[in-house]
C-alpha cells in the first residue's frame, strides 16, 4: 500500500490504531482499523458494524501530511479526510459508489471507547484440498471439543475472530475461509454445494480432527447440509447461525428458485438432446411437476422484488457486474439437501432486523414483513421435515447472529454441544 510522505505526524502515533464514527440519518457505525505493514507501509480494513460483521479490505492507504485517503475498492469508493492538529480525529467524506457521499467525522478509539475488541492472536496454515488448490485455515486455539465455523458467501474465516477468540475457553476452535475467497485459492471451478462440502472434509482429515461441531453464517449452511446429509459420521453436530434456508433444506413446496432453473435447464436440454426419442415421461413430469413449481417460485421471487426498497434494487444493479466469479457459481451450485440425519441446531435471525437498510423506512418495512413470512415459513419447514432439529427464533436480530446477538448464540450453542453424546 502506499504511504504517502508523513511530514507532521512522523515520530507521533501516526495513524496506526482503530477510528471510528457514525454516518446517515441512521447513525451506523463504522471503524476503520489501520496497522503498520511491511517496510513502513500500511494495511487496514473497513468495518461496517452494524451491517456485517465482515471486514472489508481497505485496498491503499495514503497519508501525506494530515491528508490521509482510503481506497475501499469493495464498496466502489473510500474515505478522505484531514487529520487535526492532536492526531485524535478526522474530518472528512465516506463515498460509495457514484451516487453516494456522506460526511463522516472519526475519532481515534481508545481502550474504554472502542467498538471492536481488540485485535485476536491465531495461527494460520494453509492446506491443499485438492491439486493446485489451498485453503486458509485459521486456528484460534483452545481445548475441548473441536469446533470449525464456516463463512458466509463472500466473507472468510476471519470474520470470525471476535467470536472464535470467544468459544476457546469451551472448545478448540478452527476456521475456513472457502475457496474463491480470501487468502484462499481462486480455482475457475469447484463451486458446487457438494465440492465445497468436500473441502471442508479434506481440511478436517489434514488436521487430524475427528468428529467435529461444524457452524456455518448464511450461505455455509449447504456445506454443513451437504456434509450432514452424506457424511452424518464424520460430524457430531451441525450449527446453523442464520443459515437453514432453501439452499441447506429443501422443501418443494417452498421451493428455490436458483434450484429450479438449474433443474428445468438439465430437463430442457434433455428434451432438446432427445428430440426423435420417446420423452413423453419427461414432458409429462416437465407438465405437472416443474412447471408449477417453476411458476409458483417465480411469483414468489416477484413479490420480492416488489417489496424491495427501491434504493437497495438500485444499488444491486450496480453492484452486479462487480461480483467475484466465485459468488455466481457458488449460486449456479446450489443442490437440494432434504435428509440431514445428525443432531441440529438452527438459529434463524426471525423477524428480521432491516433498520440499517437505507431507502424510505415504509419500503424498509415492507420488505421486513415480507422477508419475515417467508423466513418463517422456511424455519417451519425445516422444524417439520429435519426431526433431529432444534430450532431457535431469535427475534430482531442481525444476519450475522454471532455479532448481533453473541451472548444469545454462544449459550444456545453451549446447551445443544453439551447435549450431544
Amino acid at each position: 500500500m502506499e504511504r504517502g510522505t508523513e511530514v507532521c505526524l512522523e515520530g507521533r502515533r501516526g495513524i496506526a490504531g482503530d477510528w471510528q464514527g457514525t454516518v446517515g440519518e441512521q447513525k451506523r457505525r463504522v471503524v476503520m482499523r489501520i496497522a503498520m505493514a511491511d517496510e513502513g507501509a500500511w494495511k487496514a480494513t473497513f468495518h461496517p458494524i452494524d451491517q456485517t460483521a465482515q471486514p472489508i479490505p481497505i485496498d491503499s492507504v495514503f497519508l501525506e501530511g494530515h491528508s490521509l485517503k482510503l481506497t475501499i475498492n469493495a464498496i466502489q469508493g473510500g474515505y478522505e479526510g484531514t487529520i487535526s492538529a492532536d492526531a485524535n480525529s478526522i474530518a472528512g467524506t465516506l463515498t460509495q459508489g457514484k451516487s453516494m457521499s456522506l460526511p463522516l467525522e472519526l475519532q481515534r478509539a481508545t481502550k474504554e471507547s472502542a467498538w471492536l475488541a481488540a485485535p485476536t492472536s491465531y495461527h494460520v496454515q494453509f492446506i491443499e484440498v485438492e491439486d493446485g488448490v489451498t485453503l486458509e485455515v485459521v486456528d484460534w486455539g483452545g481445548s475441548g471439543r473441536a469446533m470449525v465455523l464456516l463463512a458466509g458467501l463472500g466473507a472468510n474465516a476471519h470474520t470470525y475472530d471476535k467470536f472464535g477468540a470467544k468459544l476457546t475457553s469451551s472448545y478448540r476452535v478452527y476456521g475456513i475461509t472457502r475457496r474463491g475467497f480470501g487468502a484462499s485459492s481462486v480455482p475457475a471451478s469447484g463451486y458446487s454445494a457438494d465440492r465445497l462440502g468436500d473441502d471442508v472434509l479434506a481440511v478436517l482429515a489434514a488436521l487430524n480432527v475427528n468428529r467435529p461441531v461444524l457452524v456455518g453464517n448464511s450461505m455455509a449452511g449447504q456445506e454443513l447440509s451437504s456434509i450432514g446429509a452424506r457424511h452424518p459420521d464424520k460430524i457430531a453436530g451441525l450449527v446453523y447461525l442464520d443459515a437453514a434456508y432453501s439452499y441447506a433444506y429443501y422443501d418443494s413446496s417452498l421451493g428455490d428458485l436458483n434450484i429450479e432453473l438449474i433443474e428445468m435447464k438439465r430437463k430442457i436440454e434433455e428434451l432438446q438432446s432427445k428430440f426423435l426419442q420417446d420423452t413423453r415421461p419427461l414432458i409429462q413430469e416437465l407438465l405437472e411437476t416443474d412447471l408449477p413449481r417453476f411458476q409458483r417460485v417465480l411469483h414468489e421471487r416477484q413479490k420480492d422484488l416488489e417489496a424491495t426498497p427501491t434504493a437497495l434494487l438500485a444499488a444491486y444493479a450496480q453492484a452486479e457486474g462487480n461480483l467475484p466469479p466465485a459468488i455466481r457459481a457458488i449460486h449456479l451450485g446450489r443442490q437440494k439437501y432434504t435428509q440431514i440425519p445428525v443432531p441440529i441446531l438452527a438459529i434463524y435471525a426471525l423477524p428480521p432486523n432491516f433498520e440499517n437498510m437505507p431507502g424510505d423506512p415504509g419500503e424498509r418495512a415492507a420488505l421486513e414483513a415480507r422477508t419475515a413470512v417467508m423466513a418463517e415459513a422456511q424455519a417451519k419447514a425445516f422444524e417439520t421435515g429435519v426431526p433431529s432439529a432444534r430450532v431457535v427464533r431469535l427475534p430482531r436480530a442481525r444476519h450475522e447472529v454471532f455479532s448481533s446477538n453473541e451472548e444469545e448464540v454462544i449459550r444456545e450453542m453451549n446447551a445443544f454441544i453439551g447435549s450431544l453424546p
